[in-house]
């Protein structure tokens, strides 16, 4: 199914001429802000000279620190009379970042989203419960409008207070679900604590976003409740949900490239690498009026599939997030990403949907400590078999990540539920 089926399938020179004419748009856009302004005489940009795509190689990039050094409003490129809404990061460390929106831009937004959506099947007769956070975070209220663009009848649960979010489900019939992959994973538990199979309350699909997750917690969930989960991506400077989506065919996210121009980097070079190569993703909003946002180095780790999709659609996509360049732990001079661990511990039957990395440093060596949840019948006195439950989880991860962790094996419900992020990493290394 297509929302816009002449821009989802456009020929390629025409999406790169349509790219182009917007790129142009948005750097004279940029241009006339005060942060821009500065840059780009800095670094002696004329951006009357960027004649091609291939010359955005050519430009500054933009990060995280520069979005904080605007803070709160030098990257706005309109009016204060036409900014209708505004959204900001958590601002877990130093100033938020504040992303800026016209009414054009939200409408154009929820559009996205509505596009996004329908690749994935869903129609106006569906029930969508969100149960991402609304506020400030841009998560619930994406997916929110472009939901209710779409045609669906929308029940903005947000997160948290799971035996509602149950209530909610079996009395208005919910269809499609809009949830973190941790919450998912323990709101499925809750289903069957009240004695309910997940699969019989009717959900046909889950969005799954805002915190990394591997493919096994995917097979998991889909497994558990009886549906089809969709990767999604986002991040609040690029508007928020609906960067690049799955479609039916679930083999990569679809980047929406008449509203974002996708570089893939070398993190360490800045050097851009072609289709098919992993490095950082860098990002180029070209279809927001308020705040455009040039070569935004997100630290994302992923790679453009190269390949076409079976689908149709003509925009490329990318590879699940592997991890991020400023998420990577280093352990005993190991580079390991959290997301490895969890392919592991999610593909082992025994193991619960509960789990924490807790790092710390004895005698000035690295030690890796996981604990784990499983399940309640592991705990019934056979202590061999949760030694060899235990030597099993070891090796395994040793085999992929061949640093060898200390397992701890916890009972159900031992570990803090998640009903929104999940806090998986605790780092009490001096380092």
């Amino acid at each position: 199914m297509f929302w816009n089926r002449e821009i989802e399938t456009i020929d390629r020179t025409a999406l790169e001429s349509l790219q182009f004419k917007k790129l142009s748009k948005a750097l004279s856009d940029a241009a006339s802000t005060p942060f821009y302004k500065k840059v780009f005489k800095e670094n002696n940009v004329d951006v009357k000279k960027i004649r091609s795509l291939e010359h955005l190689k050519d430009l500054p990039f933009t990060t995280k620190a520069d979005l904080r050094l605007s803070y709160p409003d030098g990257m706005v490129a309109v009016p204060r009379s036409e900014i209708v809404r505004m959204h900001a990061s958590s601002g877990t460390t130093g100033k938020s970042t504040v992303i800026f929106y016209t009414a054009q831009d939200i409408a154009d937004w929820a559009d996205l989203i509505a596009r996004s959506m329908m690749a994935s099947g869903t129609t106006r007769d569906d029930v969508f419960q969100n149960m991402m956070g609304y506020g400030l975070f841009t998560g619930g209220l994406g997916l929110h409008y472009g939901a209710e663009r779409l045609g669906c009848m929308v029940i903005p649960a947000s997160s948290g207070n799971s035996l509602k979010q149950i209530q909610l489900m079996q009395d208005f019939h919910t269809t499609v679900i809009h949830i973190t992959p941790s919450y998912a994973l323990h709101l499925g538990d809750v289903v069957s604590e009240q004695g309910v199979n997940p699969p019989d309350l009717g959900v046909k699909r889950a969005y799954l976003g805002a915190e990394p997750y591997s493919e096994e917690t995917r097979n998991k969930l889909q497994e558990q409740w009886g549906l089809t989960a969709y990767n999604s991506y986002g991040l609040s400077e690029m508007n928020g949900p609906g960067v690049s989506f799955e479609c039916e065919e679930q083999c990569g996210m679809h980047i929406w490239e008449d509203f974002y121009i996708a570089e893939i980097i070398n993190p360490d070079t800045g050097e851009r690498l072609p289709d098919g190569e992993a490095g950082e993703l860098v990002l180029t909003h070209i279809n927001r009026a308020a705040m455009p946002i040039i070569r935004y180095r997100t630290r994302d780790l992923t790679r453009i599939l190269p390949e076409p999709c079976a689908c149709g659609r003509t925009h490329r996509r990318m590879e699940r997030i592997k991890g991020r360049t400023d998420d990577m732990l280093i352990v005993g001079g190991v580079n390991v990403f959290p997301s490895q661990i969890e392919s592991v511990l999610m593909k082992i039957p025994e193991v619960g949907n509960n789990y924490q990395i807790v790092l710390d440093r004895h005698e000035n060596l690295d030690r890796l400590h996981i604990r784990v949840e499983i399940y309640s019948k592991m705990f019934q006195g056979d202590l061999k078999a949760l030694e060899r439950l235990k030597k099993k989880v070891v090796e395994e991860l040793k085999a992929l990540i061949t640093v060898n962790p200390r397992i701890e094996f916890l009972e159900p419900g031992s570990l803090p539920p998640s009903t929104g992020k999940a806090v998986r990493v605790i780092d009490n290394r001096k380092i």
